[in-house]
């Protein structure tokens, strides 16, 4: 009689798998668990908390003097919504020019372009603050949104290489049937560029809205906080600082970028996939 095999070695793959995956969870579940706990209690080597204090979350809320967390909310939502738009249009057209268009100089400007993503965000920190002070930008949003409208070297890039895998045999259709550089754009490479496109939105969004070094240098006013800059001033208020409120708070704060990944995943997974491949 034939002895059937049982074959263990997917078993303890996914055994391995799913032990490392606990460990790698654990940081969040500790961080999840302690928004529910006391000061003194963060302090135990306890996971679970012993008494649950869900009054964390109202009261971190309304910590803050004379503003709650909802103002330093729709500042970020504003400031990232409008610099989110801005990479999308104006990457996406400048990557279209780079992918389609010839003109003088094109690959010396496109390789300039690139030298800028290995020049550290310092480096151009103190000419950038001396031009928009010179412009009276300081204390407003303007230097967090007007670069936006550069498109940025990265995302220029990304949409320069998803692009050129777009078959050009498309925009001599198109010119035939008599359309216009700014009609193929529009009609054509934008909306096959989608996938790629929610990329672009998906980081600008989230590098937007964890961006605390930005708002720090350019805004003054609280009024003006975006919700980095709020968890910040909620240690420098108290003396005391109520830890379990401020991890409350910092845990409410990462909810709109981690939903926007998980809403827009399969066309984020898609455009990185996809980026780079020749038609």
């Amino acid at each position: 009689m034939r002895t059937q095999r049982f074959n263990t070695s997917p078993i303890v793959t996914h055994a391995i798998l799913i032990v490392f995956s606990l460990l790698m969870f654990y940081p969040v579940l500790w961080w999840i668990f302690a928004t529910f706990k006391s000061t003194p209690e963060l302090a135990l080597p306890t996971l679970w908390p012993r008494e649950w204090l869900w009054r964390n979350y109202p009261d971190g809320w309304n910590a803050l003097p004379k503003y709650t967390f909802t103002y330093f909310y729709l500042n970020s939502l504003k400031l990232n919504i409008a610099t989110t738009v801005l990479h999308v249009i104006s990457a996406s057209l400048v990557a279209f020019g780079f992918a389609r268009l010839t003109f003088p100089f094109k690959n010396m400007l496109f390789s300039l372009m690139l030298l800028t993503l290995m020049l550290p965000s310092q480096v151009t920190l103190i000419p950038q603050y001396s031009m928009f002070h010179s412009f009276n930008w300081i204390n407003t949003y303007l230097p967090l949104v007007v670069p936006a409208a550069m498109g940025g070297a990265f995302f220029i890039f990304l949409l320069v290489q998803f692009i050129r895998g777009i078959p050009r045999e498309l925009d001599e259709s198109a010119k035939i049937d008599g359309c216009s550089w700014f009609g193929i754009y529009w009609r054509i490479v934008l909306p096959l560029t989608r996938p790629a496109l929610v990329t672009v939105m998906i980081f600008s969004f989230i590098w937007g809205w964890e961006d605390y070094f930005g708002p720090l240098i350019y805004l003054n006013s609280v009024d003006k906080y975006t919700v980095p800059m709020a968890l910040r001033m909620f240690i420098d208020t108290q003396s005391a600082v109520a830890w379990g409120q401020l991890l409350a708070m910092s845990l409410v704060s990462v909810l709109p970028p981690v939903a926007i990944f998980f809403f827009a995943q399969k066309h984020f997974v898609e455009g990185i996939a996809t980026t780079g491949l020749k038609g």
